[in-house]
C-alpha cells in the first residue's frame, strides 16, 4: 500500500510540474505576444520592451518616442536591449521546457530532474534580471498604478516558477526515497537490520 502510494505521489507531482509548466507558458505568451511586451498600455501611456509612447499634449495623442530621444531622457538603450533580450529568452525557455520535462519523466532519469530545477533556477534569475533592469530604467515614468495586464501576467510567471522550483524540489527528495525503496527490496528477502538510518526511514514510509 505505501509503495502506491509513492508511485501516486510521483505520478501527482509530475502532473502538476506540466500543469505549472503550462500556466507559465500561456502567461508569457499573454504577457510578450499578446500585450506585446506592454507592461504599462492606458490610453495616455504605453510602456513596454518594445515601445515607449508619451501623451503629447499639444498634438492630442501618443507621440512614440525613438530610441535617440529615449537617451536624451536618461534612458539606457544597452539597458533596455538587456532586459528584453532576458524577459524573451525566458519565453523561449518556457516553449521547450514541457517537451524536455516529457522526455526526462519518460525515462525516468533523477539527473534529468536535477537539470529540470537548474533550468528553472535559470528561468527565474533571467526573468527577474530583465523586469529589474526594464523598470529600473522605466520606473521615472511608471507610477504603480499604471501597470496593467502584461506586468500582471509577468508577475504570476515568476510566482509559478517559484512553485515550479519547489514541485521538482519536492520530486527529486520524492525520487531519491523511491529509488532507495525499490534498490532494497530488489536485495532479496527483508533483512532484520537496515545498515543506515535513512534505508529504515525508507522501508519505514513505505508501509
Amino acid at each position: 500500500m505505501g509503495l502506491l502510494q509513492q508511485r501516486c505521489t510521483g505520478h501527482l507531482l509530475c502532473a502538476l510540474t506540466f500543469l505549472e509548466a503550462a500556466g507559465n507558458l500561456a502567461l508569457m505568451l499573454y504577457a510578450l505576444l499578446w500585450e506585446a511586451g506592454n507592461l504599462v498600455d492606458r490610453p495616455d501611456k504605453r510602456i513596454g520592451f518594445y515601445n515607449f509612447c508619451l501623451w503629447n499634449a499639444t498634438a492630442g495623442e501618443l507621440q512614440c518616442l525613438e530610441y535617440k530621444h529615449l537617451q536624451v531622457m536618461g534612458i539606457s538603450l544597452p539597458g533596455m536591449v538587456l532586459a528584453r533580450v532576458c524577459v524573451y529568452a525566458c519565453l523561449v525557455f518556457s516553449i521547450f521546457y514541457p517537451v524536455f520535462v516529457a522526455h526526462v519523466k519518460c525515462k525516468e532519469e533523477r539527473e534529468g530532474w536535477k537539470a529540470i530545477l537548474i533550468i528553472l533556477i535559470i528561468k527565474m534569475i533571467i526573468l527577474s534580471g530583465g523586469l529589474g533592469t526594464f523598470l529600473f530604467q522605466t520606473s521615472q515614468w511608471i507610477h504603480l498604478s499604471d501597470f496593467t495586464g502584461g506586468f500582471l501576467a509577468l508577475l504570476g510567471t515568476q510566482a509559478l516558477l517559484l512553485l515550479q522550483i519547489l514541485t521538482a524540489t519536492m520530486y527529486l527528495s520524492w525520487a531519491k526515497q523511491h529509488t532507495r525503496v525499490k534498490a532494497l527490496l530488489l536485495t532479496g528477502p527483508c533483512p532484520l537490520g537496515f545498515e543506515s538510518e535513512e534505508d529504515a526511514s525508507a522501508i519505514d514510509n513505505m508501509l
